[in-house]
C-alpha cells in the first residue's frame, strides 16, 4: 500500500513538472509560419523543407519567426495499433525526418490535428486518440500543436481541449497548444491553463473588409471582434485573431500594413501565411519590421484597447514595458484622414505610468522609422485610405 502511494506521488510530481513546463511556454505571442493560407491541402515534405530553408535564409528566423507549422492534410490514416500515419506519397521520409530537418535550421516544428473524429479536410482527427497522438508528436520532436474543431460530434469544447492539453502535458515534451475553436464557446474565458492561444473568430480571408456566405472574415471585421477581449490576453495566454495574409495578394500595401500593425497592437500570434520562397521586398519590409514586431512581443503582454472610437476613425493604445505606449490611428474609410491630434486635449489616459500632461514624449513613426513630433505639439499627418499610423511614445529625458 505504501509503495502504491509513493508511486502515485511520483507520477503526480512528474505531471506537475510537465505542467510547469507547459505554463512557461509562449510568454510572448508565438511567431512563425503556417501552410494553410497559401497552400491549403497541397503540402509535402519538399514544400516544408523548402519553407524551412526560406525562413532561415530570408531573415524571417532572425526576425523572430521560429515555428514552422504544417496544417491539415499531412495525415491519411492509422495503423493497426492506432498510430497516426503521415501521407507516404507526400512525406516519403516520414515525419520524424522532416521534424529533424526543421530543427537543423534552428526552427521549431508545429503540426495540426482536430478535436473531432475527423479534421476539417476529413483526415483522421484525434478524438479517442489524444494521449496516443500526443506521445507520437513528442517522439517526433513536435514543438507546437494547432488543434481544430471540425466534426466535434456534440463534444463540449472546454472538456475536449482540456483532454488534449492533459495529453500534451503528460507527453513529457513542452508543446505550445493552439486552440482553434473559432471563438464559438468564448475560449478566452476558459482557455488559460488549457492552451497558450485561442482563436477568437472564424477563419481570416485575404481582404480588408469582406463577407462570405460560407464563412470567413476580412481583416477589419476581425479587428472589430477583438476590442473587448484585452483583459484575457497576457504572457502564456493570447487571443488569436488568426494567421497573417500579408503577401498573399488580396490587399493593398497600406491594408497589409494596417493588418500587421493591428496584429502587433493586439498582441496577436504572428503566423505568416505567404510563400516565403518568393518573398518580395515590400512584403519582407512588413513582416520583418523589427520596431512593429517589438510592439507585438513586448514583455508586459498587454493587448491594445480601443482608446477612442470616432466612427470611421479609431485610436488604439497599448501600454509597453518601461512606461512607454504604442498608439495606432486607424482609418477605416476610403478617404484620406487629415489627422490633427492634440495629445493633451484629447488624451486622458493611456496607462497608469504614462502621463501626457505631466511629461513630454517623443513620437516615433514605426513605419517611417523616424521621430515625427512630441506630445507637447499637435500630431499632423495624412493617413491614407484603409491605412494606419503606428507610433511609439517614449519619454524625453529631462
Amino acid at each position: 500500500m505504501i509503495r502504491k502511494y509513493f508511486l502515485i506521488l511520483i507520477v503526480f510530481q512528474v505531471f506537475q513538472g510537465y505542467s510547469q513546463k507547459f505554463e512557461e511556454l509562449a510568454l510572448t505571442p508565438p511567431m512563425g509560419w503556417n501552410s494553410w493560407n497559401k497552400f491549403g491541402c497541397n503540402v509535402s515534405e519538399s514544400l516544408i523543407m523548402e519553407m524551412a530553408d526560406a525562413m532561415a535564409e530570408s531573415g524571417m528566423r532572425n526576425a523572430g519567426y521560429e515555428y514552422l507549422v504544417i496544417d491539415d492534410c499531412w495525415q491519411v490514416g492509422r495503423d493497426s495499433l492506432g498510430n497516426i500515419i503521415a501521407d507516404p506519397e507526400r512525406f516519403p521520409s516520414g515525419m520524424k525526418v522532416l521534424v529533424d530537418y526543421v530543427h537543423s535550421k534552428d526552427l521549431k516544428f508545429g503540426i495540426y490535428s482536430c478535436a473531432g473524429s475527423m479534421t476539417c479536410q476529413s483526415r483522421p482527427g484525434s478524438r479517442g486518440y489524444q494521449f496516443q497522438d500526443a506521445r507520437t508528436y513528442a517522439s517526433w520532436g513536435v514543438d507546437y500543436l494547432k488543434y481544430d474543431w471540425c466534426f466535434d460530434e456534440g463534444q463540449k469544447a472546454e472538456a475536449a481541449y482540456k483532454t488534449m492539453s492533459d495529453a500534451l502535458k503528460a507527453s513529457g515534451r513542452p508543446i505550445v497548444f493552439s486552440i482553434c475553436e473559432w471563438g464559438e464557446s468564448e475560449p478566452w474565458k476558459w482557455g488559460k491553463g488549457i492552451g497558450h492561444l485561442w482563436r477568437t473568430t472564424a477563419d481570416i480571408r485575404d481582404c480588408y473588409q469582406c463577407t462570405f456566405d460560407w464563412g470567413g472574415l476580412g481583416v477589419l471585421d476581425i479587428i472589430d471582434k477583438q476590442a473587448d477581449l484585452y483583459e484575457f490576453a497576457g504572457p502564456g495566454h493570447w487571443n488569436d485573431p488568426d494567421m497573417l495574409e500579408v503577401g498573399n495578394g488580396g490587399m493593398t500595401p497600406d491594408e497589409n500594413k494596417t493588418h500587421f500593425s493591428m496584429w502587433a497592437m493586439l498582441a496577436a500570434p504572428l503566423m505568416a501565411g505567404n510563400d516565403l520562397r518568393n518573398l518580395d521586398k515590400a512584403t519582407a519590409e512588413i513582416l520583418m519590421n523589427e520596431e512593429v514586431i517589438a510592439i507585438d512581443q513586448d514583455s508586459d503582454g498587454h493587448q491594445a484597447r480601443k482608446f477612442m472610437d470616432m466612427g470611421e476613425y479609431e485610436i488604439w493604445a497599448k501600454p509597453l514595458a518601461g512606461g512607454e505606449v504604442a498608439v495606432c490611428f486607424l482609418n477605416r474609410t476610403d478617404e484620406v484622414w487629415k489627422l490633427n491630434y492634440d495629445w493633451k486635449k484629447q488624451t486622458m489616459y493611456f496607462a497608469a505610468d504614462v502621463s501626457i500632461h505631466q511629461n513630454v514624449y517623443k513620437v516615433k513613426d514605426l513605419w517611417e522609422h523616424k521621430i515625427i513630433g512630441k506630445t507637447d505639439e499637435n500630431l499632423v499627418k495624412e493617413i491614407l485610405p484603409h491605412g494606419s499610423l503606428l507610433v511609439r511614445l517614449s519619454k524625453l529625458n529631462k
